[in-house]
């Protein structure tokens, strides 16, 4: 069944308006809506269409009943689209090559995925709109259709919505959306129908039904479907009204207000702020199994144009909200879902599953994973589930300021516990061997009692004897109380204290050698229970941040459980992951202290310690060291070959990071070969799709990029965020970096524009997982500028962002850090271009010494820093300094990387403008002659920097008086400039006024 059109939209300024259908799947709203919008902006007239015809009818037949409108049919494609039905991959060829084929003209489509669609689509001749930003996304989506954009386009009246590939400025930790997400579009239309039609203030919608029947996905897919109508959507777990506290009130930090205050006072800000619409009207906050109605007044803001959504499994949600009665599945979208999950199956045999399990979503997500992953046939399945019953689900002491008087009071306060309270003088043994600062004592109470030495168990089994203990710290100040409202049965495990660092000094003092092993010993437990085993996870960083200070105070390097030795390694991969670097090598260089004493070096836990320790020393700029570090256990583990994959997996890690170590020292080719022995090894090991092959796979690209074989890298970096995008998720800090790398590469290729698109989109992801001041959302911004100038954006937007990132990134690192030194070469080289030449001699002569002394002279990022600064001689009118540097460099690089090498290319531009300036010029026109052979072969026809060769080309053959041999030079390459990055691209009018180009160089250590 075709679903029931939209009214048409938009008005027609005369005969130019055409008339468009536009059709979508539910899945994929939003960009119907984003698509119509701008159509109608442009003066067009369109007709939204959700498509979701029945399987029994023919898709010729649903295709043709798209035609009764008048106009051309636009459809909305992605890999969801082609599943509509379920269809066969039959189905669709069929109807691709025959009637649209004959019907070609009336039909036109947007791709929406990265993934391959099904050959025949393109007779469709879908443009792209996946992974660039809106103003390309635009500019596709008119010129497919044929159509003339309008100077100024129409304001779109009413809640429009934003671009879908641009997320919302605030997003809460929603669920990650299902793409195995089937039906329950009316459900979603008529909620956000309700949501839109309701009164100002009154909008909240409470889902209810039993567990299991699909609450929870219907409100994460409302969240993802609607997103673009939002600016702020933030998801609230409400298992835990603790947790539904702290996660409700972390929304005050997003929206800029008092993040220092109770979590009772940031819980009322945010209410507040959103009943006012702060920072803005369009908010959706949707709250996960809230079952207690009277809490209500806490959290609803009870004003404001913005949106709530509860799920719930209590009906007396009516009293106070409206509710939306959530049933079990429709009997299509119960088999439509078993046969996309499981294609062998027959429509017959789905429907008989779905009538087995009464359409409850959970238990078909059970019986699908059975038939699909399982490969399991319908009727062997039934037989088990109907007899075993597998329906179930299964799855100094005191500062020098302080009067001596105060240790003593301290002391009389402990004998006196001693003899009145013991097991309080326990507790506070315990809170010695922490930190000063938080402390997580509450989550002892988790460690089972049989894991706690006999004297200290009451710690888990005397609820009121923890009370009593507790409240007597607080009570005499020993200790505060963190501010806490948990929910019954939770309240022991939440119980966070904060202890002075003075007090937290004489307690050390006054305790010291009571049982200090023991308590120790229960603290690394606690902090084993602590770990969230997911250091890579950005959500998770906060409580890795607060283990950090207690490791070393606790003494846990020197343990020798295995379990306190993983921890330490996880604590190790947070500080990789999430930029702290410096506090990384630290930690690293005392665990390495102590396990030295009882581990040997092919010890597994030392391995790995190994290779930690090299990311984190390498990433903070301390190249020599990890390879230092890298090579002595590479050749250790060669000398020491062992059966098993256990050793070939160690020699794999060492082999992959001395090739990182190698390709910051410049040893490109040897890095090269290496890496390539890390992905082949991957591979056979873990597959081509696994965390440690991807990885593998990106840091080639990285290997291939160094050694200027860019379309290799774009290809290899383009594989990898396809994968990891569906092995990951496209939050995932690994996908932004695959990202980030596929723009480098695209810039790198000369594809400015398109390098810019992507990087756009990548920006507001990388601050809203990692964090403004992250370093690879850094590094992002980085790689964003150098986009923008490329591609021609105004000066001034540049110069003002670049001032401001060069300040943040000297905040994060230093001077002294690649980064920073790599951005003050991009950022002199700009003042230089826009004629700031004292600033930009200043940075570049700093950043060139800085590689210098960090890489050596002879390495190629100092060495082609020279011609950087040839530019700025030649700029001051220093001719023979200039070519100096410029000789220097081409010299250098040519011996390091080859002739061919496009960094060699670049410098041998700026020598041969150098020879010209100094008049030297048959020597000039050999070398640009030469130059342009090479980069025409190497980089392309239409490649930025071949087309500056061809311009210096053309005026040394007009110095030379062979002006026929010029005008054809200059006039092939100002028509390929044109062609390539528009009439009015700086390196375009350049061109035309016959200034000699140059290249600046950019250092890129990977």
């Amino acid at each position: 069944m075709v679903a029931q059109r939209e009214p048409a939209r938009g008005s027609a300024p005369g005969g130019e308006s055409e008339h468009f259908v536009v059709v979508f799947p539910g899945y994929h709203r939003a960009w119907g809506n984003w698509i119509a919008h701008r159509l109608e902006s442009h003066g067009h007239r369109t007709t939204l269409q959700r498509w979701d015809p029945d399987r029994e009818q023919p898709l010729e037949e649903a295709l043709g009943d798209l035609q009764l409108a008048s106009g051309r049919v636009l459809l909305v494609l992605s890999d969801v689209f082609l599943q509509l039905g379920p269809r066969t991959e039959a189905d669709w060829n069929a109807v691709l090559r025959g009637y649209v084929a004959e019907h070609a003209d009336r039909f036109a489509a947007v791709n929406l995925t990265n993934r391959e669609l099904l050959p025949a689509t393109a007779v469709l001749e879908p443009v792209a709109l996946w992974g660039i930003g809106e103003e390309e996304a635009e500019r596709r989506l008119l010129n497919r259709l044929g159509l003339r954009p309008r100077r100024v386009p129409v304001p779109q009246p009413g809640y429009t919505s934003r671009y879908p590939n641009d997320p919302p400025d605030v997003w809460g930790e929603v669920p990650r959306r299902n793409a195995r997400f089937t039906g329950r579009d009316l459900i979603l239309n008529e909620l956000q129908e309700r949501l839109m039609d309701a009164e100002h203030g009154a909008a909240v919608c409470t889902l209810v039904g039993t567990a299991g029947i699909g609450k929870t996905q219907i409100a994460a897919e409302y969240a993802h479907r609607f997103g673009p109508d939002y600016d702020v959507v933030w998801w609230v777990n409400c298992d835990q009204r603790n947790t539904q506290r702290d996660t409700f009130g972390q929304l005050a930090v997003e929206l800029g207000l008092d993040r220092a205050g109770e979590v009772g006072e940031r819980v009322r800000a945010v209410r507040e702020a959103l009943r006012r619409n702060e920072p803005s009207g369009r908010w959706l906050l949707i709250f996960d199994g809230w079952e207690e109605p009277e809490d209500a007044a806490t959290y609803l803001p009870h004003g404001g144009s913005g949106h709530v959504l509860i799920t719930s499994r209590n009906k007396s949600w009516r009293t106070t909200t409206e509710i939306k009665q959530i049933s079990a599945f429709k009997r299509a979208e119960s088999t439509g879902y078993l046969m996309r999950r499981a294609p062998h199956i027959t429509a017959e045999q789905a429907d008989q599953v779905a009538g087995e399990f009464q359409d409850l979503p959970l238990q078909l997500a059970q019986a699908a994973a059975w038939l699909g992953e399982e490969g399991m046939e319908v009727p062997e399945y039934l037989r088990m589930v109907r007899g075993v019953g597998l329906t179930r689900l299964e799855s100094g002491t005191m500062p020098d300021d302080y009067p001596y008087s105060s240790l003593t009071s301290w002391s009389m306060l402990l004998n006196k516990l001693r003899k009145s309270e013991p097991r309080t003088v326990d507790l506070l043994s315990l809170c010695a061997v922490f930190a000063p600062g938080r402390i997580p004592l509450g989550l002892v109470r988790g460690i089972p009692s049989s894991e706690l030495p006999e004297n200290l168990r009451w710690l888990v089994t005397d609820r009121s004897g923890w009370a009593r203990a507790l409240d007597s710290l607080v009570n005499y100040s020993v200790l505060t109380r963190e501010a806490r409202n948990p929910s019954a049965g939770d309240t022991e495990q939440s119980d966070s204290v904060h202890m002075h660092q003075v007090v937290h000094s004489v307690i050390s003092e006054l305790t010291q050698g009571r049982n200090s092993d023991t308590f120790r010993e229960v603290v690394h437990r606690l902090l084993v229970e602590a770990d969230p085993g997911t250091p890579r996870d950005s959500r998770q960083w906060g409580l890795y941040a607060e283990l950090m200070p207690h490791l070393l105070a606790s003494g846990a390097p020197a343990s020798k459980e295995r379990r306190v030795q993983e921890m330490l390694l996880n604590c190790l991969r947070y500080c990789y992951a999430s930029g702290e670097y410096s506090l990384g090598a630290e930690m690293a260089d005392a665990i390495r202290a102590d396990w030295e004493t009882f581990m040997g070096g092919e010890d597994q836990q030392m391995l790995v310690l190994t290779s930690l320790q090299g990311n984190l020393l390498r990433a903070g700029g301390h190249f020599r060291n990890a390879q230092a570090l890298d090579s002595a256990r590479l050749e250790r583990l060669r000398a020491v070959p062992q059966p098993g994959g256990v050793h070939e997996e160690a020699v794999m890690d060492a082999t992959s990071c001395l090739a990182a170590d190698l390709r910051l020292l410049g040893q490109y080719d040897e890095a090269l070969q290496l890496q390539e022995q890390v992905v082949e090894v991957s591979r056979r090991l873990y597959g081509p799709e696994e965390w440690t092959s991807l990885l593998a796979q990106h840091n080639l690209a990285v290997g291939l990029r160094l050694l200027g074989r860019y379309d290799e890298a774009y290809e290899t970096d383009l594989d990898t965020l396809r994968k990891r995008e569906q092995v990951l998720r496209a939050r995932h800090p690994d996908t932004l970096a695959s990202g980030n790398a596929c723009a480098r590469d695209l810039r790198l290729m000369g594809r400015y524009q398109e390098a810019l698109a992507r990087q756009e989109l990548s920006i507001r992801l990388h601050v809203q997982v990692l964090g403004a001041q992250h370093p690879q959302t850094l590094l992002a911004r980085h790689n964003l500028m150098l986009c923008q100038r490329r591609a021609g954006t105004p000066r001034q937007d540049i110069a003002t962002a670049m001032a401001l990132l060069f300040d943040q990134q000297e905040q994060v690192h230093n001077r002294t850090h690649f980064t920073t030194l790599s951005l003050m070469t991009d950022y002199g080289n700009f003042l230089r271009e826009h004629g700031d030449l004292t600033l930009a001699r200043e940075l570049l002569t700093e950043a060139e010494d800085g590689f210098r002394a960090l890489l050596g002279p002879a390495h190629p990022v100092p060495t082609a820093m020279q011609s950087n600064m040839g530019l700025i001689l030649a700029a001051e009118g220093e001719r023979d300094g200039a070519l100096n540097m410029f000789e220097q460099a081409l010299a250098g690089l040519t011996s390091l990387l080859g002739p061919d090498h496009p960094a060699t290319l670049g410098c041998a531009l700026n020598t041969s403008g150098g020879r010209h300036l100094g008049e030297a010029l048959e020597d000039a026109f050999e070398l640009s002659t030469d130059t342009l052979k090479r980069c025409r072969r190497v980089l392309g026809e239409d490649h930025p920097l071949t087309l500056s060769c061809m311009v210096a080309n053309a005026i040394d053959l007009r110095a030379l008086r062979r002006r026929d041999e010029a005008r054809a030079v200059e006039s092939e390459a100002l028509e390929r400039l044109t062609r390539s990055l528009g009439a009015q691209h700086q390196q375009t009018l350049s061109a035309r006024q016959r200034t000699r180009p140059y290249w600046d160089y950019e250092p890129y250590l990977g």
